[in-house]
């Protein structure tokens, strides 16, 4: 007997897809939407927010709780809008705050929740703070909401530090003063038109309080924290005496990132947010009182171990945290079951759930990674072989699906997308592309517009064609191409996501039952519950665990026993 794609594609309904608990989150999927890459209503060739707003029937059929939105707030682009000049604006080219008021309604009418991204660690150099910090000069007290320092040097010459961008060279700028003359220098971990806010300054904690209950009162359900561990650094600034200091991230606590200071900052957001009712509770229920919950944050935060990562996720902090150790670890069993159980076992303690990702619009995405050898790390240039990517990629997000606690999907990944990595020269964006020994730049690959339908200039994406070049091929993997096609990696997504609602044995819960396997080989049970992942390049034969509920490749049964293919992983539940 064959068994590949056996649970059928499920739509979803409002009241199906809001969970009433104010845990919804423990086991939420959530879909990042990159707002400039999903849908174009106006034909500019730039996404929009009334683009992600007709689209959302889609999300909601596909089967996800929540969706994450990248900013769309007022900024020159610097950065793709993670450099922001008005937190409280929307950037005319998504649209503005009506687009985004009629965003959330539709999604709490379609049963979808909304977290918007919040940029805390630095803001764009056209922010009003910033402007008049420049203009009024040394001395201004504007100056003390970032990190303004005399230079070192015969006439200051030399940066404050020998700190490094992340995007490549100095971590620090020399502004030209009022009178025309070379003066003080300002701290940006990233591009120089991001200065990093001082958050020793009270007036940066209560600027940011007010901002999250700006979009609080807009309705929104969480927040998405970039650069959460970067917000405090270490006292007076110290040198860090490498100059190489790119291979230390992830590896080492760094003096500008992930400082035990940052945690006051998080308790004080949670008792703001905590304030906040349900946005989805029925009218007049329990849940609209004060204090209920259901709204949430999500740190990104890149510390060094994942036992430092459950310190943002304390019962008084933030809710859950992404978990770049399981992004980056290779497709191969026994570094999957070790990563996966130090997750557990960190978040444990704290009563946190783990959740798990594969791809972000700051990685090559996981179609790609694992199409090319191992070893090469989380951003590649190269397209490897196509067809065992993508197998491992589907078999990768069932194994992703069925560990406990919440997973995230970046989009596109539903359509086995593959980055672009030949993309021309002159149309990247990324600004680390253009300063030289920073981060690869190559981000461009995987945030090219995703496609619609099999046909027209950009694929369904708009009628004007699309910021970045989509290639051809990706008409046949295209949503309308896709639709309805048994083996489909998009019907394989609705199927694995529609299952997760009815099978008690996936989604929340703090741990895993190990089964005996081959090596290379991935088995876990919860309840009635049982997950296979073959990581190897041969076909393996495993106990028949049941009933095949869904498999991303051709999975045969004879005797008991289960043939499971290379790069393949199959769910089974024992239940009649």
């Amino acid at each position: 007997m064959s068994q590949q794609n056996s649970a059928a594609p499920a739509t979803h309904t409002a009241v199906a897809t809001v969970a009433a608990s104010r845990d919804w989150w423990r086991d939420a999927v959530i879909y990042q939407v990159y707002p400039r890459s999903f849908a174009d209503s106006n034909g500019d060739g730039m996404g929009d927010l009334e683009g992600v707003r007709s689209r959302l029937p889609y999300l909601r059929d596909l089967g996800v709780d929540a969706v994450w939105l990248s900013p769309f707030y007022a900024s020159p682009q610097a950065d793709a809008g993670y450099d922001v000049a008005d937190y409280r604006a929307v950037d005319p080219m998504f649209g503005n705050l009506l687009d985004a008021d009629a965003l959330i309604r539709d999604a709490r009418a379609l049963g979808l929740r909304i977290i918007v991204d919040l940029v805390p660690n630095h803001s764009s150099d056209q922010h009003e703070w910033f402007k008049r910090a420049v203009a009024e000069g040394p001395g201004s007290p504007l100056r003390e909401r970032y990190h303004f320092r005399p230079g070192k040097g015969k006439g200051g010459e030399l940066p404050p530090n020998d700190w490094e961008s992340i995007f490549g060279g100095p971590a620090w700028t020399r502004v030209t003063e009022p009178d025309g003359t070379r003066g003080e220098w300002y701290l940006h971990l990233f591009a120089p038109e991001q200065p990093d806010f001082n958050w020793e300054h009270p007036a940066v904690g209560d600027e940011f309080r007010s901002i999250l209950r700006f979009w609080l009162d807009m309705g929104v359900d969480g927040f998405r924290i970039d650069v959460a561990h970067g917000l405090v650094k270490a006292d007076g600034l110290p040198d860090l005496g490498s100059h190489d200091q790119l291979k230390l991230l992830g590896n080492d606590v760094m003096p500008f990132f992930d400082q035990d200071g940052v945690h006051e900052i998080y308790r004080q957001w949670r008792t703001v947010l905590d304030e906040y009712a349900d946005t989805t509770a029925p009218e007049g229920s329990c849940a609209q009182g004060r204090g209920t919950g259901g709204r949430i944050f999500v740190a990104e935060a890149w510390t060094p171990t994942v036992e430092r990562t459950a310190n943002y996720v304390r019962p008084d902090e933030l809710h859950q945290a992404f978990n770049f150790q399981y992004l980056g670890t290779e497709w191969d069993a026994a570094e999957l079951r070790t990563v996966i159980d130090r997750t557990l076992e960190a978040m444990r303690p704290v009563g946190a759930p783990a959740t798990w990702v594969l791809s972000n619009h700051d990685v090559t995405r996981h179609a790609t990674r694992f199409a090319n050898p191992p070893g090469l790390g989380t951003q590649i240039r190269t397209a490897g072989d196509r067809d065992l990517g993508l197998r491992r990629a589907r078999a990768a997000s069932l194994l992703m699906l069925a560990l406990p606690g919440s997973a995230y999907l970046y989009q596109g990944e539903e359509l086995g997308l593959p980055d672009v990595v030949d993309l021309p020269d002159e149309v990247r964006q990324d600004p680390a592309y253009f300063r030289g020994a920073g981060q690869d730049g190559f981000r461009d690959g995987c945030r090219v517009p995703i496609p619609w339908t099999r046909e027209g200039s950009s694929y369904g994406f708009g009628d004007g064609g699309s910021w970045l070049p989509q290639p051809a091929s990706w008409a046949e993997l295209s949503v309308e191409a896709q639709t309805g096609v048994p083996g489909s990696t998009l019907e394989l997504y609705r199927s694995a996501l529609g299952l997760r609602r009815t099978q008690p044995g996936l989604g929340a819960g703090q741990a895993v039952e190990w089964l005996r396997a081959p090596e290379g080989v991935v088995a876990f049970r919860r309840g009635e519950f049982v997950c296979v992942a073959n990581t190897t390049g041969e076909s393996v034969t495993m106990p028949a665990y049941g009933r095949v509920l869904l498999a991303s490749g051709e999975v045969t049964e004879a005797g008991g026993e289960a043939k499971v293919p290379a790069d393949t992983t199959v769910w089974w539940s024992s239940a009649d």
